[in-house]
């Protein structure tokens, strides 16, 4: 009795409705029992106890996928404002029903360590499903079999580098080379955070040397360009290593094009940008209020161009760029009051978990920029594929779980931190009237938003693992590198004569300059051989870098002392 009560709890009916997929939208009808859609279609026969609602003149989507959160996370000497908690509850209010969140070991650490320390944070906090990322902050031989054990046992198909933050999470080239070549080793995808963290690191001294201490200084230490010639290098990487490439938060209009091209050439490249990007702009590091300007430093950091938005959401809509993530890292005034004397301490992060949605739907959809199938791809369906959980998410089918929002595209609301359900008390849309809100949000079968009422439960979430070889990313990797195998010349061997080289001189040979620029030869100012008749040769340099003269062991001349007025003799012999 007890299980056929509980199971006509779960059932529900939605009728009326346009359902939307990534590839068609049509009017059917949709039945759901215990967490699984169960029919779809028109004239379905259901059980009775259903709870029905009428989505008559909406639309009927999967649920959101955020690619890309920063929950709990301890970072630059705090731990962001969203734990598992709020951060899932908000995700669930703006119609995201699932998350991926990033395992981020300290250097040293034992990649499985950090990974059950996240699973033991998220576990009991989430209120909708989750999967985890795990990045690579440092490389051995232990991270590369940990990663086995990761990918075999525990549900984990990404991995993320970071070029940037030096000395933190920040690999060398060789580094992101093996990590990649390993990923591609058990089909999983790397990930990579592009920006060139030595300039970084440079250009934020350079700053402070200069008085610039604010939250401007974080946009002038990480130009464009930075981020531009990572992506280029990180796809570069990747491609030498004969594996995919997912490159996260894209917030530049020329990274972008770089990905763009990258794909047009045939490499096999995805691109994330992210809804602070396709929503708002850096133009706010330079406000007069501080904190304003502080709520908005992100890495890499929104930029000051205001077309900058528009153009990342034109790449999206024609997929020049894939799907979207948010990189949700909240932190409070007081938590980013740390940097108030210096920009290189203030917590990177911002929110979007909550309105990712909507301001896609605004700045795509009712904008015209993108229709609602490709609204449903870039905010779950893609997302799904690439991390091999489709089609039991990011898909309304029979037998995908039931992760559904009921969505009314021409409702608007006004975006604010003092009415948003994130435990951060700064919004980056602040102000912001948006089309696109969720009526009804189901997550794993529950109705969790009721006609826009958010009622959560604590732990009801379930951690989804990712397995390996998505056939979105790897499908022709293989024929790819049989493609690629290097060539080999059948050649008669060679016969002839070879010269003997000494060991003493192979030496030599070998030895490199410790000053390239000087040469090898000790003699330190002549190159050229004397002229025929034993002279200086005089197309020869007399300058050595060491700022000794050439002739200045040579005893001094004897002189001659002429008293002549200035400008010579008048008197002469003539």
């Amino acid at each position: 009795m007890t299980d056929h009560i509980q199971s006509a709890q779960s059932r529900i009916f939605i009728k009326n409705g346009t359902i939307v997929n990534d590839d068609q939208s049509f009017h059917a009808d949709i039945y759901i029992e215990d967490g699984i859609i169960k029919q779809v279609g028109t004239n379905l026969v259901i059980p009775g106890g259903a709870r029905t609602i009428d989505a008559r003149g909406k639309f009927v989507m999967p649920g959101g996928i955020d690619t890309h959160t920063h929950f709990q996370m301890p970072f630059m000497g705090t731990v962001s404002a969203d734990d598992f908690y709020s951060g899932t509850k908000a995700a669930l209010a703006g119609g995201t029903t699932m998350i991926i969140d990033f395992v981020i070991p300290q250097k040293g650490e034992s990649l499985l360590d950090a990974y059950e320390k996240w699973r033991g944070w998220a576990d009991a906090k989430v209120c909708c499903d989750y999967g985890l990322h795990v990045a690579v902050t440092w490389w051995n031989d232990q991270v590369s079999k940990e990663m086995d054990v990761l990918c075999s046992e525990k549900g984990v198909n990404s991995y993320k580098v970071f070029m940037a933050y030096k000395d933190v999470f920040m690999l060398d080239d060789d580094e992101i080379y093996h990590c990649f070549k390993r990923c591609k080793e058990l089909k999983a995808l790397p990930m990579v955070h592009a920006e060139n963290g030595h300039l970084i690191a440079i250009k934020s001294r350079e700053l402070l040397q200069q008085g610039v201490s604010g939250p401007e200084g974080h946009l002038q230490s990480r130009p464009e360009e930075v981020e531009e010639e990572a992506t280029t290098r990180a796809i570069t990487i990747a491609d030498q290593a004969g594996a995919p490439l997912y490159v996260v938060h894209v917030m530049s209009k020329s990274s972008a094009n770089v990905i763009s091209k990258a794909r047009r050439e045939g490499k096999i490249v995805f691109g994330e940008p992210i809804a602070a990007g396709l929503g708002t702009d850096g133009t706010h590091h330079y406000n007069k209020c501080w904190r304003h300007a502080a709520g908005h430093v992100m890495g890499p950091p929104l930029r000051a161009d205001p077309t900058t938005p528009g153009y990342l959401m034109d790449l999206l809509a024609n997929n020049d760029l894939q799907l979207t993530g948010t990189d949700n890292c909240t932190f409070n005034a007081d938590q980013k009051a740390i940097g108030k004397d210096n920009f290189t301490r203030i917590p990177n992060g911002v929110n979007g978990v909550e309105d990712r949605m909507s301001i896609i739907w605004e700045k795509g959809v009712y904008s015209g920029k993108m229709d609602p199938c490709r609204f449903v791809a870039v905010t779950s369906a893609t997302a799904a594929k690439v991390f091999n959980i489709y089609p039991k998410k990011g898909r309304i089918a029979v037998g995908s779980d039931a992760d559904i929002v009921i969505w009314n595209g021409e409702a608007t609301r006004t975006i604010s931190a003092k009415t948003h359900h994130q435990a951060v008390d700064f919004n980056i849309f602040e102000g912001m009237t948006v089309h696109g809100v969720p009526e009804y949000v189901i997550t794993g079968g529950s109705i969790v938003m009721d006609e826009g009422q958010l009622k959560v439960t604590q732990g009801l979430g379930r951690f989804v693992p990712t397995p390996v070889n998505s056939q979105t990313v790897f499908g022709r990797v293989g024929n790819r590198e049989k493609s690629r195998q290097p060539q080999i010349v059948e050649r008669e061997p060679y016969t002839g004569p070879v010269v003997e080289i000494k060991e003493e001189d192979a030496l030599v040979y070998n030895k490199r300059s410790d000053n390239p620029i000087l040469p090898e030869s000790a003699n330190e100012f002549h190159s050229r051989p004397p002229t025929r008749g034993g002279a200086r040769n005089m197309q020869d340099s007399s300058f050595s870098l060491s700022g000794h003269q050439y002739d200045e062991n040579q005893p001094k001349r004897p002189g001659t002392k002429v008293s002549n007025p200035p400008g010579g003799k008048s008197t002469g012999f003539w």
